[in-house]
């Protein structure tokens, strides 16, 4: 397999990101790019935490699984409702992502921009084209393009933590 990339694309309202998932499936099937795994997190202004969702249709032989998503969301926007309690717990998972591509400085912006009445899209794909991929995105809200390039290491690592058996 290429080399992956975990992309996050934010946009300006709650409802944004599940309406852009049809857009990533389109570009899958023209072969713009090759999708392994998604999620989606919406949170709409009322709320104090957000939604989060896997794309089921993506499971597969590359999906990473819910046990990804479930502790990069957990970190994202969880542990730090928990205070620090879970100061301990919360320094060795952030450092099991380090070790796969996704440092303190990728979590801060996602944790900073992803705030209520907003909505995401984070994908795990290899081969993309951004270029198209943005301009399939033009007529959504305007979404920003947050990514992180995971090294072929840093995937398998991420892998062979994450993959559900």
């Amino acid at each position: 397999m290429a080399q992956a990339t975990l992309s996050v694309w934010k946009f300006d309202s709650p409802e944004a990101a599940d309406n852009a998932v049809s857009v990533v499936e389109q570009l899958s099937r023209e072969g713009v790019v090759t999708l392994h795994d998604a999620a989606t997190v919406s949170w709409p202004l009322d709320k104090t935490k957000p939604k989060t969702r896997q794309l089921t249709s993506t499971a597969g032989a590359g999906a990473l699984g819910g046990t990804f998503w479930g502790m990069l969301f957990g970190l994202l926007f969880f542990v730090p409702l928990l205070g620090a309690a879970v100061g301990a717990a919360t320094g060795a998972l952030t450092g099991a992502l380090t070790d796969v591509g996704i440092d303190d400085g990728f979590i801060n912006k996602i944790r900073d921009q992803v705030t209520p009445g907003t909505s995401a899209l984070f994908l795990m794909t290899s081969d993309a084209v951004l270029d198209k991929a943005r301009d399939a995105f033009a007529g959504d809200s305007r979404p920003e393009l947050i990514f992180t390039n995971l090294s072929s290491e840093q995937e398998s690592a991420l892998r062979e933590v994450f993959t559900d058996e």
